[in-house]
């Protein structure tokens, strides 16, 4: 059994430890040697190489543990279902949560050396923008979480849920159900966000309410007094956050210790059980999330998912979230559209990655002219844990 513990404290991870620079025989039959950074060996070319890029610093670093987790995870089934299209799959991770030209330049070099057959990346949007330039016109990008929809690159595969699905059933069911109309959206300072916002002020006005105020946060932003000063004086009914990460749970302990949290709804996305637990049980009344994932979630498919995780990585592993889980549910996508496909080339594989289904932790998703359709749900966080109240 491996224990990947989390690395660092305070909700975001430093460098992962010396034992994982250095790779490891991975969790138990089948798996592939994982490392940060450069493949280390002289490429073989029997080998499906994917290069993972993911969050393991700054505010999206609360998933990184996970997402390298998930990752394993679904590289050791893969692996022992015999790999894609006969290929074992080898792994290699990327922090994406440093300067994004330095991320970009790794990019780059990737490409430039054939050092990957495929990237890979549940990472913030702002990164997936600036990859896709120096990626996809030369090799498959498989991008796995939640993003503001509309990605039509030629090259990129997105998988993970948009706001039309996500928040226009959630904000008509706070409206019909809570009589909510007044909004107050409040997000990072990036591209999901800006993007996200721009539809959901459609989805509030359609349910007949009104935005009274909006704010985008730089990333990291620590002290956010001047933000809830001016919510509070909005007294909207619900305050909508597309806050990212750690910076999500900086922002709503400090709502709930200012006395917020009894007067004013909240509906998050990008939110998962990682972060409630960093928000803390003390903070999360009236706190509600609307996802395509959640570990709670009632089917096989899932049950079978978590039932893997513990058995791999120990009870006490970082827990599962929407973003880490992505990472599992892309290697499954990947397999499914491969299989189809009959090929890992570019044009054979975009092409059939267009319509497909797959079936992952989620279930059955289906994916239509480039977009994942998959059911979403409404939760309440109860605690540390979300109570799952409405399916869409």
């Amino acid at each position: 059994m491996l224990s990947l513990p989390q690395f660092g404290g305070s909700g975001a991870p430093s460098m992962p430890p010396e034992w994982l620079l250095k790779g490891f025989s991975g969790i138990g039959e089948g798996a592939s040697v994982p490392a940060l950074g450069p493949f280390r060996t002289r490429r073989d070319r029997k080998k499906l190489r994917i290069a993972n890029f993911v969050g393991l610093s700054g505010p999206s670093g609360i998933w990184g543990p996970a997402s390298i987790n998930s990752t394993l995870l679904g590289v050791s089934e893969i692996n022992r279902r015999g790999g894609i299209l006969g290929r074992e799959i080898e792994v290699a991770f990327h922090d994406t949560g440093g300067d994004i030209n330095d991320v970009t330049q790794t990019a780059s070099d990737i490409v430039a050396s054939e050092d990957a057959d495929l990237v890979m990346g549940s990472h913030i949007s702002a990164v997936r923008v600036a990859l896709r330039k120096v990626v996809a016109g030369h090799i498959p990008y498989l991008y796995t979480p939640v993003y503001e929809g509309g990605e039509r690159t030629p090259g990129v595969m997105a998988i993970g849920e948009t706001p039309g699905a996500q928040w226009r059933p959630s904000i008509e069911w706070l409206a019909n159900t809570r009589q909510a109309s007044n909004f107050y959206l409040i997000g990072s300072d990036y591209v999901w966000p800006w993007l996200s916002h721009r539809a959901i002020k459609k989805y509030i006005a359609d349910a007949g309410g009104r935005v009274v105020g909006e704010e985008f946060v730089p990333i990291g932003e620590h002290d956010h007094s001047r933000q809830i000063e001016r919510i509070r004086a909005a007294r909207p009914d619900v305050v909508l956050i597309t806050l990212i990460g750690a910076d999500s749970v900086v922002f709503n302990r400090a709502f709930a210790e200012r006395g917020l949290g009894s007067r004013m709804l909240r509906l998050a996305g990008a939110m998962d059980e990682t972060v409630l637990l960093g928000i803390g049980a003390d903070n999360t009344e009236n706190l509600f999330c609307a996802s395509g994932y959640f570990i709670d979630m009632a089917s096989r498919d899932n049950d079978a998912f978590r039932s893997q995780y513990e058995a791999s990585f120990g009870r006490h592993a970082p827990p599962l979230g929407s973003i880490a889980q992505s990472n599992y549910e892309g290697l499954r996508f990947l397999e499914t559209v491969a299989a189809r496909a009959g090929s890992l080339a570019r044009k054979p594989l975009l092409s059939a990655a267009a319509n497909v289904d797959y079936q992952g932790a989620r279930g059955t998703i289906g994916i239509r002219r480039g977009s994942a359709r998959m059911p979403i749900y409404l939760a309440a966080a109860n605690g540390l844990d979300f109570r799952l109240i409405k399916q869409f």
